[in-house]
């Protein structure tokens, strides 16, 4: 693993455990005066829009955005700047009107899933909450194991530290306060990394002035900016409907849709999030674009960082150490929450408990913290594991969505059509070095099939999972 070694490691390692304490401390002191289940799952459906409006944009911008967009740029090329920036933040558009929408015709709902059960029925709604519950969960563990990388990179903590410190800090105030503590905690995380985000720009753009333009990388790399070029249009495309599709399905934002005001409330905030998400993911993705113009050789993972880091210094050490923490934890507590919520919520109609769901639900988060914890040790890349998830989702989505507006669409032809598409995209989903599928490269000889069908195999895979089971909802 590439490490620069910058700051030592008792500073990291204090460094890190001061930040997850003081969130740990005022999550818990905050959330002292609202307890009860409509707080913990909903917040008491009292949240107002500064304080929404922050929870959504710390929510969906983790630790990823330091290595996932950058990393795109470097063989995507701009489509997948574009791409990512809007598939991050496509999602809150498209809740203005169906967090509305659903509030009207489920105004005591808590989930999407106790939506989708009361809409189609038992079978289906296991489906989507075992989709849920595993998407969510690889989530929390690229979350943890991106920042342990990171502190690695910068200190050479090893990553089992910098997991433990960050899952115990979370786990204290999100399983004490839930949504309400969460949400708080956001606020504050917001802008913590606001401000350190602005400082790392300044400092980028200062440092890298001659070269962080549109005109360096099209003397560099011109094929990144060209329409020519193929992973333009295949990465760009794969990236917003994986993103999109994803983030339709986190019940950390529908959790905050319930836990709205009201409707102007909750327009407002969705509204503001969506203008200041795409500008921040599209900034990070760029600096992967200037990266690769620098170096053909970076790597894709630390583009951004070889653009920080060209001049090593401790006090920016500290801070992208800072921003790091603030973005994980912003995100693992809503992880935690969401899946918490969805176990109170929907597991108890699979899991037979006589005791309190509550309870169980908290005995079910320390589990899956250990597991996290075991696999962020590890430093394993779950990029490919993160890539089928999002097939899932993509699978499910338009069939999910569109079912709330047609109503001739019935469980089971739901549950064909999703079955289908996933079927489908199996079939052209990439083996884990991308270099063929079951269908080509298996079944068939890669020859068969035109080059471009071989060389864009995970763009295929998304687009016939997400678009197929079109074809299949009129069937009687």
């Amino acid at each position: 693993m590439e490490q620069i070694n910058i700051l030592n490691q008792s500073s990291a390692i204090l460094l890190t455990l001061c930040l997850s304490l003081v969130f740990a401390i005022l999550g818990v002191f905050y959330s002292k005066k609202y307890q009860g289940l409509s707080n913990y799952l909903v917040a008491n459906r009292s949240i107002g829009t500064f304080s929404l409006t922050t929870s959504l944009i710390s929510s969906a911008l983790g630790a990823w955005i330091l290595f996932g967009p950058a990393s795109a740029a470097t063989w995507g090329g701009i489509g997948a700047v574009i791409g990512y920036a809007l598939g991050t933040a496509f999602p809150l558009f498209i809740l203005i009107y169906l967090g509305q929408k659903f509030r009207k015709l489920y105004p005591k709902a808590k989930t999407l899933i106790e939506v989708i059960r009361l809409r189609f029925g038992q079978k289906l709604f296991k489906l989507i909450l075992f989709l849920s519950i595993f998407y969510m969960s690889i989530f929390l563990i690229a979350e943890v194991t991106a920042v342990s990388i990171l502190i690695n990179y910068i200190s050479e903590v090893d990553l089992w530290i910098t997991a433990l410190i960050i899952i115990v800090g979370s786990l204290i105030y999100t399983l004490y306060g839930g949504l309400r503590a969460s949400i708080f905690t956001d606020n504050i995380q917001f802008i913590v990394f606001g401000l350190l985000l602005l400082f790392g720009f300044k400092y980028l753009v200062s440092f890298n002035f001659n070269e962080f333009n549109f005109a360096f990388i099209n003397i560099n790399k011109p094929n990144l900016l060209s329409v020519n070029y193929l992973p333009n249009f295949t990465a760009g495309l794969t990236f917003f409907i994986a993103v999109a599709a994803t983030n339709l399905f986190h019940q950390g934002n529908w959790q905050r849709i319930y836990a709205a005001k009201n409707n102007k409330v909750l327009k407002k905030s969705l509204v503001i999030s969506f203008i200041v998400i795409v500008p921040i993911v599209f900034m990070m993705g760029f600096s992967g674009l200037i990266a690769v113009s620098q170096n053909s050789n970076v790597t894709p993972d630390l583009a951004f960082f070889s653009l920080l880091f060209k001049e090593q210094s401790h006090i920016l050490s500290i801070v992208i150490i800072a921003l790091a923490i603030a973005l994980t934890v912003s995100s693992i507590d809503t992880l935690i929450n969401a899946i918490s919520s969805l176990i109170i919520v929907d597991a108890n109609r699979i899991i037979k408990f006589k005791g309190d769901y509550l309870k169980l639900s908290k005995f079910i988060i320390i589990l899956l913290g250990i597991i996290t914890l075991f696999v962020a040790s590890k430093g394993l890349s779950i990029l490919y594991l993160f890539l089928l998830a999002d097939l899932l989702c993509c699978a499910a989505v338009l069939t999910i969505f569109y079912s709330f507006y047609a109503k001739s669409l019935n469980e089971k032809n739901a549950y064909i059509s999703i079955g289908i598409g996933l079927f489908a995209g199996l079939l052209f989903f990439p083996s884990p070095d991308f270099s063929k599928s079951i269908l080509i490269g298996v079944i068939f000889s890669i020859d068969t099939f035109p080059s471009f069908l071989s060389q864009s195999l995970l763009f295929t895979s998304f687009l016939v999972a997400t678009f197929l089971p079109i074809v299949t909802w009129k069937i009687k």
